[in-house]
């Protein structure tokens, strides 16, 4: 019968192979060109837009005098995304009173509308109604003039989105304190403030058919790899999904293995990093209405670092590389090691060691394996909870969680105190893992090295590593195997991504990228001490 459900397929009068059988409400007008008979338009517009029962789309009809002669017209606009005062001011004030200005005598009406009339600064003329209609949703004004075959799209966006903040998820000590918002002019503005080059190319694509989400896809010109650039495009104008609203989204749509826990794309809030990973010959994916940008392709050596190790002198650097390796090696071992010697290798620990642990495990009722499960998803569940929660709740909820009734329950023997000391060291390395996405991947993986250990000690969890290390260098992000720069083995790039080398020794790009241009700076990038020396 499982079977059966899951091969179940609904029958073909389920699927709505013939448009006429949909709703007409529901039908998507096809597209249609600008009418001379301005009533036409008109009429055009509001049934698009199912005017008046839309109470934010305002329609506003006048009448203009050019050459002697007066033409009906109708501007169409969407109140929130537009500015009243920039219609008034750049729009109807120049019609209304402006009208009196003497005109070019060879000039086209069209032409005098949009040279002589309008000031404002970025305004496109067309013959295609749909396609100014839709800018309607984005904060543009239609206009349209009787008699005229084309139409009017100025650009006269204001909308309230928030400022430019400190980031959030991605916080340093030292380096800039700026983050992306949900405009996406904005954030392409933060890249290019950051990255002064007239190589730096902004390409302009949209996502969804229905919602037509605007999308920028950023990088130099003269580094990325072509090949690269055009496979990114092939699978953004490949997706056939109606809506698409934020970079996560398009992420999941366009990644090369969605099953897999390992993320493939670097999700990142920071203009900087954007801007740095652009350099290396990378390509940055902008969505218009999500704070946070996509680099690709990535590599699983991406993840390990922090923004702020370019910002820390070297030797700093290398400290809190570090710590930030061992806090990746606690992570993911420090239960499952404690399970396996605990249960098959005692003869590991330390006699002095082990009396302490058998003892405050007597009175335990539970094996250890369950008991360290109880620990690990409760603390999921205090880390859920605490980011759920409204802001002022949260240090409560950590301090019910953490310090109430892990001492209730070592009270009551339901667990042991050493296996919370184990679970609090694993939880608090998490939170070292510089990435976001790449800390979801540890907390399954850690659940994995946990069942391994409790089956098979020591060695079931070097098979898990084996199996997990396999599937992870099985992968590819955009056709660059994640392994790289070491499986396979680059010229260039294998040892930045390894170890943390001083800013004026990362001269090449990496290899695996095949950006056009191989170097990143001079082999000799602080030429004045080595002049300073000839001197």
């Amino acid at each position: 019968m499982i079977k059966n459900f899951f091969r179940y397929h609904p029958p073909k009068e389920a699927y709505h192979t013939d448009i006429s059988s949909y709703p007409k409400e529901n039908l998507i007008i096809p597209p249609q060109k600008v009418e001379k008979d301005i009533e036409k338009n008109l009429s055009y517009a509001k049934e698009l837009f199912s005017y008046p029962d839309n109470g934010d789309i305002i329609i506003r009809e006048f009448t203009i005098s050019v050459k002697d002669k007066t033409y009906k017209a109708f501007i169409l606009f969407c109140d929130g995304l537009t500015s009243s005062d920039s219609i008034n001011k750049s729009l109807l004030a120049p019609f209304m009173y402006m009208r009196n200005v003497p005109p070019d005598e060879t000039a086209t009406l069209t032409d005098i509308i949009k040279h002589q009339i309008l000031p404002q600064n970025q305004v496109t003329v067309t013959d295609d109604i749909t396609q100014i209609l839709e800018g309607v949703n984005f904060g543009m004004c239609a206009l349209f003039v009787d008699s005229l075959k084309n139409g009017f799209s100025i650009d006269l966006k204001s909308w309230e989105h928030r400022g430019i903040q400190p980031p959030q998820n991605e916080t340093v000590i030292l380096g800039p304190h700026e983050a992306f918002n949900e405009i996406l002019r904005t954030n392409t503005g933060l890249i290019r403030k950051t990255l002064n080059t007239s190589r730096l190319i902004m390409e302009n694509m949209t996502i969804g058919k229905t919602s037509k989400t605007p999308v920028s896809i950023a990088y130099i010109k003269g580094v990325v790899n072509p090949d690269l650039l055009k496979e990114v495009k092939k699978r953004i104008s490949g997706l056939d999904a109606e809506y698409l609203f934020t970079a996560m989204e398009l992420q999941q749509m366009i990644e090369d293995h969605p099953y897999a826990r390992m993320p493939q794309m670097i999700v990142t809030e920071r203009p900087d990093k954007a801007a740095k990973e652009l350099t290396l010959g990378k390509i940055v994916i902008l969505v218009s209405g999500s704070p946070n940008a996509l680099v690709l392709p990535a590599t699983v050596f991406d993840f390990t670092k922090s923004p702020e190790d370019e910002y820390l002198r070297f030797p700093f650097a290398v400290f809190i590389s570090i710590i930030r390796t061992i806090a990746l090696i606690l992570a993911l071992f420090t239960s499952a090691v404690f399970i396996a010697l605990t249960n098959f290798h005692q003869d590991l620990i330390l006699t002095n060691i082990l009396f302490p642990i058998i003892s405050s495990r007597q009175l335990v009722p539970f094996p250890s394996i369950v008991e360290i499960l109880l620990l690990e998803i409760a603390f999921e569940l205090i880390k859920e909870a605490g980011v759920r929660v409204p802001n002022p709740m949260g240090p409560t909820i950590g301090i019910v969680g953490g310090l109430i009734l892990g001492q209730a329950a070592v009270t009551a023997k339901i667990v042991s105190p050493l296996m919370i000391i184990m679970v609090a060291i694993s939880g608090l390395a998490s939170f070292a893992i510089p990435n976001y996405s790449l800390s979801f991947a540890f907390r399954l993986s850690r659940f994995i090295y946990i069942f391994s250990a409790s089956i098979a000690g020591i060695p079931g969890i070097l098979t898990a590593v084996f199996v997990n290390t396999i599937s992870v260098f099985s992968l590819t992000s955009f056709g660059v195997p994640f392994g790289s720069p070491v499986a396979p083995r680059m010229r260039y790039g294998i040892r930045e991504a390894l170890f943390t080398v001083p800013l004026w020794k990362k001269e090449a790009r990496p290899g695996f990228l095949k950006p056009r241009d191989n170097i990143k700076q001079e082999k000799i990038s602080r030429s004045w001490r080595y002049k300073s020396r000839k001197e």
